[in-house]
């Protein structure tokens, strides 16, 4: 039986607008912590242009193998097996995306999300990170300061992550901040490039 995500089913069209003009000109994503499956397969599927890359822990694979299985996508790899803290690809990607992971990790495995990020990503590629984040410290509204407060009841280390921390992370691996886009939901989808080399 597939997995299945509300959350993904609601916030997939949305998403997939942005994605069609930052990854215009993609040839190979890197989709960190693939979750279900779900994005991957509308993605790919709407982007036929590029190669779309799953990655999550091996104890997610079995799910998004059931969707990737039914979509039959040409352009839709099985996931590879990607810890934050562990061993990345060895190779290069010119785009990556990763959608509601920064607020489910801990911070030291946010660290890693980026350190990881800046190594594979290719020059002049582009990070997408979709999901909730506040501003200077602060909620962007009421749903997101309960939804935050859920998170640290369920895990005091995760929790909505600060712009302002994330774009230092980035900084510090390579990454220059573009864009910020509003998403419904209160959330939204914040954009870095890497540096050109």
């Amino acid at each position: 039986m597939k997995p299945f995500s509300e959350a993904c089913e609601e916030n997939k069209q949305p998403i997939l607008a942005v994605l069609e003009r930052l990854f215009a000109d993609v040839h190979q994503v890197l989709e960190v912590g693939s979750g279900t499956g779900q994005h991957g397969v509308y993605f790919a599927g709407a982007l036929p242009h590029l190669i779309w890359q799953t990655s999550d822990l091996p104890e997610h694979h079995d799910g998004i193998r059931a969707w990737l299985l039914e979509a039959t996508l040409p352009n839709l790899k099985a996931p590879i097996a990607l810890d934050v803290g562990g061993v990345w690809p060895d190779r290069s990607f010119d785009a990556v995306f990763s959608a509601n992971t920064t607020h489910i990790m801990s911070w030291p495995q946010v660290e890693q999300m980026f350190g990881g990020i800046g190594r594979v990503l290719e020059s002049g590629g582009c990070f997408a990170l979709y999901g909730p984040f506040n501003f200077g410290g602060n909620y962007t509204s009421d749903s997101n300061e309960r939804f935050d407060q859920w998170l640290k009841e369920r895990d005091p280390a995760s929790g909505i992550r600060n712009f302002e921390d994330l774009d230092s992370l980035a900084r510090s691996n390579g990454l220059i901040f573009v864009e910020d886009i509003p998403m419904p939901a209160n959330n939204r989808v914040l954009v870095w490039r890497r540096n050109q080399t």
